[in-house]
C-alpha cells in the first residue's frame, strides 16, 4: 500500500516557504525573492517515489490583510489548511528568535493550531544562529506538545531536508497516488511563465511597484521551426507606476524582458520571443471582478 497526501506549508512572509518547496522537489517551481509577499496563490508541488507521494501546498505568507487581494491571499492559506493531511509551520529564527510569540494573535495561525491534523514545526535559518539558542527553543516548544515534530533546518543550505521528508512520510495516510509519478505540479506553462515575469519585477523594482503589479499571459503560441511567441500584460494601478515600470525610453521594461526571457527559456528548455505590455487598471487589487478574472476568487464559486 502506498502513502499519499497533501502537506500545507504555512508561515509569515519571507520565512523560506518557497525556497523549501524548491529544495524538496529538487527543482524551481515557486518563485523566490528577498521581498515579502512574493507568493500570492498557493502552488502545488509533487514529490513522488515508489511507495509514497507528497503533494506540497506552498502558500502566501500569513499577514493581516490591508486590501482585497491580501484577503484573497489569506483565503488561499485557510483553504490549504483545510485541504491538507499534514501541516508544516516554518519559523524564521532570525526574524522570530523567541519562537511563536509574533504569531499568537494572528487569525490564520489560530486556524493552524486549532486543526487536529498532524503538525510539524520547522525552525529555519539555523545556520545563522547559535546551536545553544536552537536547542533551548526546541526544548521549550517540545514541552508544549503542540507539534508531532520540531526540526531545525536551513532551506537555503539544504540542511536536514531529508529528515523533513522522512517525518512527513511517517505521518502520511495510506492512499493510492493522486498524480502520475512524472507530474511535478498541476499548473500549466502559462502560469509558470507569468510567475517568472513577476519574479523579475520583484527583483528589479522597489517600494510599491512589485506589489501593484500582476502578470497575465495574453498569447502563447508554439511556432514550429521558430521561437515560441509569448505576449504578456503587466497590470498596474496608476499611470505613474506605468512610467516607472517602463522607464526612460523603455530601458527598465526592456531589462525585465531580457532577464525574464532567459529564465523562461531555461524553464521551458526552448527559445522564446517575449513581448511585454503595461496596462493601467485603477485599484485592481481591491476590485472583486478583476481579482476573479485573475483567479483569486475561486473559493467562493
Amino acid at each position: 500500500m502506498t502513502k499519499a497526501g497533501y502537506v500545507a506549508i504555512i508561515g509569515k512572509p519571507n520565512v523560506g516557504k518557497s525556497t523549501l518547496l524548491n529544495v524538496l522537489l529538487g527543482q524551481k517551481i515557486s518563485i523566490t525573492t528577498n521581498k515579502p509577499q512574493t507568493t500570492r496563490k498557493r502552488i502545488l508541488g509533487i514529490l513522488s517515489s515508489d511507495n509514497y507521494q507528497i503533494i506540497f501546498l506552498d502558500t502566501p505568507g500569513i499577514l493581516t490583510p490591508s486590501y482585497l487581494l491580501q484577503e484573497k491571499m489569506m483565503e488561499e492559506v485557510e483553504h490549504s489548511i483545510q485541504d491538507a493531511d499534514i501541516l508544516i509551520l516554518i519559523l524564521d529564527l532570525i526574524e522570530d528568535p523567541d519562537g511563536l510569540k509574533t504569531l499568537q494573535n494572528d487569525f490564520t495561525y489560530k486556524l493552524f493550531m486549532k486543526s487536529k491534523k498532524p503538525r510539524i514545526l520547522l525552525l529555519n535559518k539555523v545556520d545563522l544562529t547559535s546551536q545553544e539558542h536552537v536547542k533551548l527553543l526546541m526544548n521549550k516548544i517540545n514541552s508544549t506538545q503542540k507539534f508531532e515534530r520540531v526540526i531545525p533546518i536551513s532551506a537555503l543550505e539544504n540542511f536536514n531536508i531529508i529528515q523533513v521528508v522522512e517525518s512527513i512520510i511517517e505521518l502520511l495516510p495510506e492512499n493510492p497516488k493522486y498524480y502520475p509519478d512524472d507530474v511535478v505540479s498541476d499548473e500549466n506553462e502559462r502560469f509558470f511563465v507569468s510567475e517568472i515575469i513577476r519574479e523579475k519585477i520583484f527583483e528589479q523594482y522597489k517600494e510599491e511597484i512589485p506589489y501593484s503589479c500582476e502578470v497575465t499571459i495574453e498569447d502563447f503560441k508554439e511556432v514550429e521551426g521558430r521561437k515560441d511567441l509569448i505576449q504578456a500584460e503587466i497590470l498596474v494601478e496608476k499611470e505613474g507606476q506605468k512610467g516607472i515600470l517602463i522607464g526612460k525610453q523603455g530601458a527598465a521594461i526592456k531589462k525585465v524582458g531580457e532577464t525574464a526571457r532567459a529564465s523562461i527559456e531555461e524553464f521551458l528548455q526552448r527559445p522564446v520571443f517575449l513581448e511585454l505590455r503595461v496596462k493601467v487598471k485603477e485599484k485592481w487589487r481591491s476590485d472583486e471582478k478583476v481579482l476573479k478574472s485573475l483567479g483569486y476568487s475561486k473559493w467562493k464559486e
